[in-house]
């Protein structure tokens, strides 16, 4: 059976590590830089989300969403570059585009920040296994519905992108050209959105269904089949993760000091 999740099973160590020391690093990745607000502060937290991906062989599989992102990130810097209400100074001219420094520093921070929130998502998505996490965050005390949803967030996707797939060769068996310019595909697209729809609500409905046969609504203790306890290297990068946010967040407060 095919999986519907990002999850990638290659046995390497970020696959090993607990599922709460990869989501603590999330929180490290996004909550550092913010609080110190220094380019080379995102700068860093991007190189080592890249070389986490290069080390796990996970890289291939981010590449779409960097170049997805990369789309954002140039609509920003020309919104900003050019249009950005502070901009007073111009920096550059590209034909008759002139953009400002104000605008450019801005649009590069938020690019910077958009980028490293993707990459940081990319290294625990790619590595986790939904059902593990939400495993470990009943045992926690979170509410069974609470997992249900995480682990639908993460699967609506590849969910999503596997039935478009299917009903797209569908389509192609009955004669319907997917393939061409920008014209030929807006065309195609159309007439998928009613059966991808439709299928998601029967897909929801069903699931719903199977949860009931199953006793998700069984207030019976639920005991669990694996033990993942926190190895020594999850214990040491946690204490890490939260000293890097404890220094972070102790230089803010000394910026705000008189």
């Amino acid at each position: 059976m095919k999986s519907i999740t990002l999850y990638v099973d290659n046995h390497t160590y970020l696959t090993g590590l607990h599922p709460y020391t990869k989501l603590f690093y999330v929180l490290t990745a996004i909550a550092v830089p913010l609080l110190c607000g220094r380019l080379w502060v995102f700068g860093a937290f991007i190189a080592a989300s890249i070389l986490m991906l290069i080390s796990a062989k996970l890289l291939r599989k981010a590449v779409p969403l960097i170049i997805f992102s990369f789309t954002i990130l140039i609509t920003i810097f020309l919104i900003h570059g050019l249009f950005y209400t502070r901009n007073e100074n111009p920096l550059f001219r590209i034909g008759p585009l002139l953009f400002y420094q104000e605008g450019v520093l801005y649009a590069v921070r938020i690019g910077l920040n958009i980028l490293n929130m993707l990459l940081s998502f990319a290294t625990f998505v790619l590595s986790t296994k939904p059902s593990d996490l939400v495993e470990e965050l009943e045992k926690s005390g979170f509410s069974k519905r609470f997992g249900y949803i995480i682990n639908s967030v993460f699967q609506i996707i590849p969910q999503m992108t596997g039935t478009m797939n299917t009903i797209m060769d569908a389509q192609r068996s009955r004669g319907m050209n997917t393939e061409g310019n920008l014209i030929v595909r807006a065309k195609a697209f159309i007439p998928l959105i009613s059966p991808v729809i439709m299928s998601s609500l029967i897909n929801t409905r069903e699931r719903a269904v199977a949860l009931e046969v199953r006793g998700f609504d069984s207030k019976e203790k639920k005991t669990f089949l694996y033990d993942r306890p926190k190895k020594k290297a999850d214990i040491t990068l946690i204490l890490f993760f939260a000293l890097l946010i404890i220094i972070a967040t102790v230089w803010r407060i000394t910026l705000w000091l008189p």
